[in-house]
């Protein structure tokens, strides 16, 4: 069988890339793994790698000490300028970019779609909610991608609107455990459990990080703490209980099969 050849400088190639332009040749596989991925994979299906970061580990590979080195550095020259632009928006008098892409439901509100608002026009708090919502409405439709893109402008966005209220803490915890940063979700949790150590939804995402660390005995007690104090935090009416109805009114349920199932 003949070397293939890459289709646009016409040079001999090997492996996923042409040595000489950088074009993407013929099949490739798992830069973790090794499995075969066919062309239109998205993600490896052995060991769930997306496709585009193990083509990258694969090019830079051929590139760096190569032939291919500008293409590196032009590539890694836009990548910068879009983590510029992205961290421009996120700031007061910041630039916005329009973009037909349909955007997460507003706070009481229902989805909204065309042209993303500016974020610049915002207070920090506003922006990092607007991104907040716009996340898990992803995470809920399943949208893997859209969620990996806004998840780490949505936790710096809180992390940059310090200090934060109570709902905003829940919020940060929240994305901080959809982002697998299990150590951070639960300080933060804990944050809101300093200011009011009844607080059911500081309560929930304390004991959620610590079920996903494996710390039982530790979710064990706030799971406890929801049973105690759960009927007199209800009855207080505050506003992110409501808010967050859906976890709200099924904690006690939740942390009953918690501790049932112990």
């Amino acid at each position: 069988m003949s070397a293939p050849v890459c289709p646009k400088c016409g040079k001999v190639a090997s492996g996923s890339f042409c040595q000489e332009c950088g074009t993407k040749v013929g099949g490739h596989s798992c830069q973790e793994c090794g499995v075969q991925i066919s062309a239109t994979a998205k993600y490896c299906n052995r060991c769930g790698t997306l496709v585009s970061v193990s083509e990258h580990r694969a090019a830079a590979t051929a590139t760096i000490g190569g032939k291919n080195l500008p293409w590196w550095i032009a590539g890694a020259a836009m990548f910068a300028l879009i983590v510029a632009l992205a961290t421009q928006m996120m700031q007061p008098g910041g630039p916005s970019s329009p973009s037909a892409t349909p955007v997460a439901s507003q706070p009481g509100g229902g989805a909204v779609t065309g042209t993303p608002p500016d974020l610049s026009s915002m207070t920090p708090v506003e922006a990092a909610d607007r991104l907040f919502n716009r996340v898990m409405t992803a995470v809920t439709a399943g949208d893997s991608t859209e969620a990996q893109q806004f998840m780490p402008m949505a936790i710096g966005a809180y992390e940059r609107a310090r200090p934060l209220n109570n709902d905003g803490l829940f919020h940060l915890s929240m994305l901080q455990r959809t982002a697998m940063q299990l150590e951070a979700a639960l300080e933060t949790a804990e944050e809101i459990l300093e200011d009011n150590s009844d607080h059911l939804l500081g309560l929930s995402a304390a004991a959620k990080a610590a079920t996903e660390l494996g710390r039982v005995d530790i979710a064990a007690a706030y799971y406890g703490r929801v049973l105690e104090v759960y009927e007199s935090q209800i009855e207080q009416d505050i506003a992110e209980y409501m808010d967050h109805a859906p976890i709200t009114d099924n904690l006690r349920t939740e942390a009953e099969a918690f501790l049932g199932g112990r």
